[in-house]
């Protein structure tokens, strides 16, 4: 599983002019699936950017993590199938990397759902549909994870 996080003052997403899913400080995570991903891969995602230290304490560093905030910091995942894109050969990218629906979805609920178990107030995009998300990014800061990378995956 592949993440893109981004540090925001606000996100939200709509799906044909209406609102379905939004965040006040905190995340707009962006997550897709690969073949071959399964719950252990969420799990380190959900651990991972629920505990990234990526916001500012009294000092000014980048030492608070979205459970450290007061009140906790708020996310919004939206499910992106493009963030496995091939653009090596052509000009037009190949998805042939990304998960199927059929397998990605369920794992999608899955990273949510521990999340929420994290402590983290979540909500999402509406999975396969064509949303329009607003990114209020502060920072900018945008982090990129890949569970594939992960030495510490457990």
């Amino acid at each position: 599983m592949k993440a893109i996080i981004q540090r925001v003052r606000r996100g939200q997403v709509t799906v044909e002019s209406e609102l379905v899913g939004q965040c006040g400080k905190g995340f707009v995570v962006l997550v897709g699936v690969t073949h071959g991903d399964v719950n252990a891969d969420a799990d380190y995602l959900a651990n991972k950017i629920a505990n990234l230290r990526i916001f500012e304490d009294a000092a000014g560093k980048m030492n608070l993590s979205a459970l450290d905030l007061e009140p906790r910091g708020e996310l919004l995942v939206v499910s992106q199938f493009t963030l496995y894109a091939d653009t090596r050969k052509g000009r037009r990218p190949s998805f042939l990397n990304a998960a199927l629906p059929d397998v990605a979805e369920p794992l999608v609920h899955y990273f949510v759902n521990k999340i929420r178990e994290i402590g983290l107030k979540v909500e999402t995009g509406q999975f396969g549909a064509e949303m329009l998300v607003a990114i209020e990014n502060d920072g900018p800061v945008t982090i990129v994870i890949d569970s594939a990378e992960a030495t510490d995956k457990k």
